[in-house]
C-alpha cells in the first residue's frame, strides 16, 4: 500500500481512482464496511483504491484542547486499511488553513485535481469543509459535475454493543474507558491494543516474582479503566498470553498511571526500549489495595490464571 503525506506526495501521473475519506480511528466494524466496499468498488472499476485521513484529528485543530483519545495510532491503521487491500493512503495534515477550506474547495482540490475521484464511498454521516458544512447530499451534487459518483454505507451495529446504536469510535470509546472490553471487541472486530515503548519502572513486579513490560503509551492513547485484564503482549513479531496491570498501583501508593503486562510463563525476557503492542482481551478484576504482600501475591496468581484460560479459550476459538 502506497502512503502519502500530503498533496504534494501524490504522484503527478496518478489517474482515476475510488476514495473514501474519515478519520477512521480504530477501523472497526462500520469503517471496515465503508473500506470495504471502496476496494471492491475500485476493482469493479479497474482503478485503485485511496483512503484519505487527517492528523492531528480535526477536532483538536477546530477546538483545541478537545482531542479525543485515540482507539489506533496512523501506522496501525494504515495495517488494517492494507489488510482489507486498499492500495493508498493519503494523510493530510489538518491545519487551521486547511479547515477553512469551503466544502467545494476540498472536493475540487482534494477530489478532483488530486485524487481524480471515480467515485466517492461514504457513510450517511460523513461531513466536510469548514464549519462541516458538506455533507454527502453536497458531495452528490458536485459529483454530477465532477464526474464522479457517490455511494453512502448504512452503518449499524449487529450485536449487543451499544444496544444497536450505528458502529461509532466514539461509542468504542466510551467502552474502553469503561473497561467493556468484548463490547468495543464487538466493534472493532478484534481486540483494542495499546502501543508504546518498554521503560523502566519501580520493578516491583520483578520483586514479587512477576515482571511487566511497563510501556510508556502513545500520546492520546485510549486507555481502559484502572483494573486488571487478560490478553497479550507482542514484542519483537511474539505474541504472548499476558496478565495486565492499568492504573496507579495503589498496593505502593503510586500516583502515576500505567499499563504494566506481564507475559505469562516468559522468564528473562528483555524487553528495554522495545515498541511493543499490548492488546486487551477480557477485565478481570478491579484495582484494588490488599491487607498484605502474601494476600496481593494470590491475587496475582489467581489472576495469571484466569489470564491464561481466558487467552487459551479465544485461540481454540479463533483458530484458523
Amino acid at each position: 500500500m502506497q502512503r502519502w503525506r500530503g498533496l504534494e506526495d501524490i504522484p503527478q501521473d496518478w489517474g482515476r481512482s475510488v476514495v473514501t475519506i474519515g478519520s477512521y480511528d480504530g477501523v472497526h466494524r462500520g469503517h471496515q464496511l465503508i473500506i470495504g466496499r471502496a476496494v471492491e468498488k475500485a476493482r469493479e472499476l479497474g482503478v485503485p483504491s485511496v483512503v484519505v485521513t487527517f492528523d492531528p484529528h480535526p477536532s483538536e485543530v477546530v477546538r483545541p484542547g478537545s482531542h479525543p483519545p485515540l482507539l489506533a495510532p496512523h501506522h496501525r491503521r494504515a495495517e488494517l486499511m492494507a489488510e482489507l487491500g486498499v492500495d493508498a493512503c493519503l494523510i493530510l495534515p489538518f491545519t487551521a488553513d486547511f479547515s477553512k477550506l469551503s466544502p467545494a474547495d476540498f472536493i475540487v482540490k482534494v477530489l478532483v485535481d488530486k485524487l481524480h475521484a471515480r467515485a466517492v464511498i461514504e457513510g450517511p454521516n460523513f461531513r466536510f469543509g469548514h464549519k462541516a458544512a458538506g455533507n454527502v447530499e453536497y458531495l452528490t451534487e458536485l459529483g454530477r459535475t465532477y464526474d464522479y459518483e457517490v455511494e453512502v454505507i448504512d452503518l449499524f451495529v449487529s450485536g449487543d454493543a451499544g444496544g444497536g446504536a450505528p458502529f461509532s469510535s466514539t461509542l468504542t470509546r466510551r467502552l474502553v474507558a469503561e473497561g467493556d472490553m468484548h463490547g468495543a471487541a464487538e466493534i472493532l472486530g478484534r481486540p483494542h491494543r495499546v502501543e508504546g515503548v518498554v521503560v523502566r519502572g519501580a520493578q516491583r513486579g520483578r520483586e514479587l516474582g512477576y515482571p511487566t513490560a511497563n510501556v510508556e503509551t502513545l500520546p492520546h492513547t485510549a486507555i481502559p479503566a484502572d483494573g486488571v485484564y487478560a490478553g497479550w503482549l507482542t514484542a519483537n513479531g511474539e505474541r504472548m498470553p499476558a496478565a495486565i496491570s492499568v492504573g496507579t498501583n495503589p498496593q505502593f501508593d503510586g500516583t502515576e498511571r500505567t499499563v504494566e503486562a506481564y507475559a505469562i510463563d516468559r522468564v528473562g525476557l528483555d524487553l528495554y526500549g522495545l515498541h511493543v503492542a499490548v492488546d486487551f482481551l477480557a477485565y478481570v478484576r478491579g484495582m484494588s489495595k490488599f491487607d498484605t504482600i502474601d494476600d496481593l501475591l494470590e491475587a496475582i496468581a489467581d489472576d495469571v490464571k484466569r489470564s491464561r484460560e481466558l487467552t487459551e479459550a479465544y485461540d481454540q476459538e479463533h483458530a484458523p
